[in-house]
């Protein structure tokens, strides 16, 4: 019988959310609630396994992690793409790679994106931290209305075009900007095209919605964040690298600006990160894509691919980088 390891359940509800018994009848199943750690500690964890389920990019699986797992038949991981996967390598060992699809993920993460927007503009962590502590309004500085005022949304595709949609509903004005954004487009979601530069100094709100890529990294660099109003709040639900992390840091602390954060450059966040003590912030643990509906998709589709792959007819194979 294959074993397949099931990794980073980190809120240990894989096993309840849908039924796994098609696949335990055909496999051996582990569910890994920690992260696994570096290199050294991955193949040490899954060199018996010859399926491994993975959980988005949570966990690196580079060619020389891949190389040194010799039983590894197969990878299928949630979520559409996965950078943290070397499927060339896979390729090159004939190790099969699957994905999952599904039509939740921009309404979830684009959700949590205006959630993030709201607490920040409405000192809702700040709020609740005065409550729990015995105090009411002690401390907790005045919000801002969103309403009349400008959100910029940089990357204008499904997610970041629901991103849109939800500021034109709050009253506000939306601008966008990414590199391959045309004003047919723009036009086509209700928000006007502008530089990206002009986006920076116009917004009070900004929502990175960009796919992480050589092209994308550091598109928020320390000088466009210097470019930013007074106060604006920056909304990250996409990948920490988009921006320069030192850079943000350090208007955190000047307390130029406010950033709401999904992601982050290392995660699960260390205990000693900068981010864990910055001021201005509102930080939540990636939850962009974490919703009961989301998961359940995923590791529906996981399952069946495994059970397809088990049978010698595998589907959603991914193609080597």
């Amino acid at each position: 019988m294959v074993k397949v390891a099931v990794l980073e359940d980190w809120q240990g509800v894989a096993a309840s959310l849908i039924d796994w018994q098609a696949l335990r009848a055909r496999a051996e199943l582990t569910f890994f609630r920690a992260p696994l750690g570096d290199a050294e500690a991955v193949v040490a964890a899954l060199a018996d396994y010859d399926i491994i389920l993975a959980m988005r990019e949570r966990t690196p699986l580079p060619g020389a992690v891949i190389n040194r797992l010799a039983k590894l038949r197969l990878i299928s991981f949630t979520g559409p793409r996965n950078a943290a996967i070397d499927t060339a390598a896979c390729a090159a060992r004939g190790i099969t790679v699957c994905n999952t699809q599904s039509a939740r993920s921009s309404h979830a993460t684009a959700e949590l994106a205006l959630g993030l927007l709201l607490s920040a503009a409405r000192r809702l962590p700040q709020g609740d931290a005065a409550l729990r502590s015995g105090a009411f309004q002690e401390h907790v500085a005045p919000g801002i209305e969103l309403a009349g005022r400008t959100l910029g949304v940089i990357g204008l595709g499904r997610i970041g075009a629901r991103m849109a949609g939800y500021g034109r509903a709050l009253g506000m004005q939306v601008l966008a900007w990414s590199q391959n954004l045309t004003d047919a487009r723009a036009a086509e979601q209700g928000v006007t095209r502008v530089t990206k530069e002009e986006l920076l100094a116009r917004a009070d709100a900004i929502s990175l919605h960009l796919v992480l890529s050589d092209r994308s990294r550091g598109v928020i660099a320390a000088e466009d964040i210097a470019r930013m109003k007074a106060g604006a709040i920056l909304i990250n639900t996409s990948r920490a690298p988009l921006i320069d992390q030192p850079a943000l840091l350090a208007a955190l602390r000047a307390g130029r600006i406010t950033a709401a954060l999904d992601v982050y450059d290392e995660e699960p966040l260390p205990r000693t990160h900068p981010l864990r003590t910055a001021p201005n912030t509102v930080l939540s643990p990636h939850l962009g894509y974490v919703t009961q509906e989301n998961m359940t998709d995923f590791y529906r589709d996981a399952a069946e691919n495994i059970v397809a792959w088990i049978d010698g007819k595998p589907i959603r194979v991914v193609a080597p980088a």
